[in-house]
């Protein structure tokens, strides 16, 4: 009787011991589950990029605004055929093409362009220059902040024009008095921005820099211009925006024949004789110009200023 009562407990001791082998986790497993689980969680937070072929690439990004721009140059030839406006008053799109192409013949569109460029990349860099400056001084000194910052957004949103007359009083027809036109006009966006960025920064950020030392112009360059460079760089952005369309007001205005011939003064001289396919060319050359600038210089830096802060990836 003692023997079966053995042979039944060894019978039967495999089986608990297998039983409780599949109920009863162990530190091991538990560990290989932890680990499992963040793997995929990595698996879940990161992106898997594709490399595509250079033609693909090219074409995702031109064929849409292609598309755009013929459904537009489309219902304005159908505007024009079916004469919404009389010929005089709406030219066809081959009536403005042929207007550039004269210029072009001419061998002055160029410098049309070139002369407003030169203006307004020289406005804007002496504008970024003062910007910064100022944007640093309001977003760090309290005082001054209370005093001039309501001043700057009322500035950011005062029309350019409306500082030609002033302008042209202080400082006559000249060059001088399109440059103060662009500073007036760009330089509150920059600052604003500027002090937006700022204003985006963790305070732990700050407290750091102090530790290590970085204070007062080092702090500045190696800690509060890096963290707040989103912010700035999207102030520059309005800022160039807000320059061009100075640029372009005052020198519509401002109009003397010593002063060069630039886009604005252009399209000023078509609306003297009256040609509209005149005026047309000289507002596309204006809107290709402010396009150009914004996809060939500061989109190219906006993405990469983006992407080494993990908030751009790559599809």
């Amino acid at each position: 009787m003692a023997s079966t009562e053995t042979k039944a407990q060894s019978a039967a001791g495999p089986a608990d011991d297998a039983a409780g082998a599949t109920t009863v986790a162990t530190p091991d497993d538990a560990s290989g589950d932890l680990a499992g689980l963040e793997a995929g969680l990595d698996a879940l937070e990161s992106t898997v990029v594709a490399r595509q072929p250079w033609l693909r690439t090219v074409a995702s990004k031109t064929f849409p605004p292609l598309i755009a721009i013929a459904i537009v140059i489309g219902l304005w030839q159908l505007a024009y055929h079916f004469q919404v406006k009389p010929h005089y008053l709406l030219p066809s799109p081959v009536d403005v093409a042929r207007s550039l192409q004269e210029k072009w013949l001419q061998g002055t569109l160029l410098g049309y362009v070139w002369t407003s460029i030169s203006r307004g990349g020289l406005g804007f860099l002496a504008s970024v220059a003062l910007g910064t400056v100022l944007g640093l001084i309001v977003a760090r000194v309290k005082a001054v902040r209370s005093a001039i910052g309501p001043i700057l957004s009322g500035l950011q949103s005062l029309p350019s024009v409306a500082w030609v007359p002033a302008a042209i009083i202080w400082f006559g027809l000249s060059d001088a008095t399109i440059y103060a036109v662009v500073l007036l006009g760009a330089v509150p966006s920059i600052a604003n921005g500027l002090v937006a960025g700022v204003d985006q920064i963790s305070p732990l950020y700050l407290r750091a820099g102090r530790t290590i030392g970085a204070t007062g112009l080092a702090g500045v360059r190696f800690v509060l211009l890096p963290a707040a460079l989103p912010g700035y760089i999207a102030g520059l952005k309005q800022g160039w925006a807000f320059s061009w369309r100075s640029l372009m007001a005052a020198e519509l205005i401002v109009n003397a024949p010593d002063l060069g011939t630039g886009l604005g003064q252009l399209l000023e001289q078509g609306r003297e004789i009256g040609d509209l396919s005149w005026v047309l060319s000289a507002i596309l050359l204006i809107l290709i110009v402010g396009i150009g600038i914004e996809l060939l210089i500061f989109a190219p830096i906006e993405r990469r200023v983006l992407r080494s802060r993990g908030l751009l990836v790559k599809s």
